[in-house]
């Protein structure tokens, strides 16, 4: 709500905190009794419209065809049947909110539930909601819970840990709502990008990310492109005056299609409007292959056909799913074939707990700094060393004072032989021969170490062997 946009499940975190689990009575409609059921969100109930239980509980039973008020504002929901529900879960009563709640949404559609909307976009109480309209929901989830005690619709509160989703934006608590949005169906289009994979024909390096790839795609959710923004390429879709829509490049192309699909020559502009939202950014990033080269409105054009496919994409692990396998889709859909032949995942850099660099948080060294200090070439070589591909780096000073060491040990050598001069009157003595066969050979199967290495894109081992052959065979033995 803080953004005041539709997001996806990919830019939401999930952190365990400590909540309340809240247990409350729902008095059955009409004569005496109540079902208990608990629920870590109390505000919600004012958007109850059923509570469910599984048909296989016998505490149950008897309240077939039973209805039950919403507490404070008496709605009379009915109990639904359902073996969605787990009878071994709370109390094995659920109040079913279909506009806040994916799960509930779906029992929703299934049993036929009304859906009442009680949040507007900023997160505060809308009309809907009947009660504590405007308030925030965290202010009124405070006063609801003192409101249900008066009540006497309160039973108990325990401690709980609850998994609760971010933005990962914005950092505030992600209010799930039911809204008007954009998809684009991805199962079909997913296919030859998985296949592509799964059949070696982009090569996925480090490997174990194969597994993770294969997971998405073979459960892709349809993309929610619409996004409530400010800045973004807008929507092309221009609403028309039934209520039906038409797809276009301009408002004058939507005007001229708006009066063929109506079979009304008076329209004008003002009679259609385009939609207000913008796609989502990684829309335009999966074009990015081919759009950076005029290959969408020039397909053919000599750039793209040069270009594409590009060899190596170099990206990190976590937008492996928001924009690698989206570019991958994309590429055999417009072009019919893949947009680069590698992709190489590297890992990130953390701070010593394991978090995220960020602005926000404050953990970020500032690498000019690090540079001045250290020198450009000494923090990129003491980086480097310990970024085994695909996984993290938990940064310290100490690794790029390591590598500061190892560019000044290269320095010191070459000053040290650079004042060396050439005597080519001296016959070369047999132990010198010995050490220039034994430094060569060392140098040769190094040299073909290191092919292999950069064949299997392992970048940290090579320069840790490069490190161990200037080091130790070079600068302490050699020289």
């Amino acid at each position: 709500p803080q953004a005041k946009t539709a997001v996806s499940d990919e830019e939401v975190i999930h952190r365990e905190v400590k909540s309340k689990l809240y247990y409350l009575k729902y008095f059955i409609d009409g004569e005496e009794g109540y079902v208990t059921i608990a629920t870590t969100r109390p505000e919600t109930i004012l958007g109850d419209t059923a509570v469910c239980v599984n048909p296989n509980d016998p505490r149950y039973t008897k309240l077939k065809g039973k209805r039950l008020l919403v507490p404070l504002i008496k709605r009379s929901i009915p109990i639904i049947y359902d073996e969605y529900v787990d009878m071994e879960f709370g109390t094995g009563a659920l109040k079913v909110t279909p506009a806040h709640d994916i799960n509930d949404h779906m029992l929703g559609d299934k049993h036929n539930l009304e859906t009442i909307d009680i949040f507007n976009d900023d997160g505060t109480l809308s009309n809907e909601a009947q009660l504590y309209i405007g308030m925030d929901r965290f202010e009124v989830r405070k006063k609801i819970v003192v409101d249900l005690e008066k009540e006497v619709n309160l039973e108990k509160v325990e401690d709980y840990i609850n998994n609760v989703g971010y933005s990962e934006r914005t950092d505030a608590a992600i209010e799930p709502k039911l809204s008007m949005q954009w998809f684009l169906k991805m199962q079909d289009l997913a296919k030859p990008a998985l296949d592509a994979i799964m059949d070696g024909e982009i090569q996925l390096h480090p490997h174990k990310f194969v597994n993770t790839y294969k997971h998405w795609m073979e459960n892709v959710k349809d993309w929610c492109l619409s996004r409530q923004l400010w800045w973004g390429h807008r929507i092309p879709v221009w609403y028309l005056p039934d209520g039906g829509y038409v797809v276009a490049e301009s408002a004058e192309q939507a005007l001229t299609l708006a009066k063929e699909k109506l079979s009304n020559p008076n329209l004008t502009l003002s009679d259609i409007r385009q939609d207000d939202d913008v796609l989502d950014t990684w829309f335009s990033s999966w074009l990015w292959p081919i759009s950076v080269f005029d290959g969408i409105r020039n397909p053919n054009n000599e750039d793209i056909n040069y270009y594409y496919p590009t060899d190596i994409l170099v990206t990190a692990p976590e937008i492996l799913f928001f924009w690698v396998a989206r570019m991958i889709v994309a590429g055999y859909e417009y072009r019919g074939s893949k947009p680069f032949k590698t992709v190489y995942l590297h890992g990130i850099v953390r701070d010593e707990q394991r978090r995220k660099m960020s602005k926000q948080l404050g953990n970020s060294p500032d690498p000019l700094e690090l540079a001045k200090k250290y020198g450009a070439d000494g923090v990129r070589m003491g980086m480097l060393l310990c970024s085994a591909a695909g996984n993290d780096l938990l940064f310290d000073e100490s690794l790029t004072e390591q590598g500061r060491n190892f560019c000044n040990k290269i320095w010191n050598a070459f000053r040290l032989v650079k004042g060396w001069e050439v005597d080519n009157s001296i016959e070369q003595p047999q132990h010198s021969a010995v050490a220039i066969d034994w430094i060569n050979s060392i140098l040769n199967r190094e040299i073909a170490k290191l092919n292999d290495h950069f064949e299997k894109y392992r970048l940290s081992e090579a320069l840790m062997d490069v490190y161990k052959l200037f080091w130790d065979e070079f600068s302490s033995w050699f020289l």
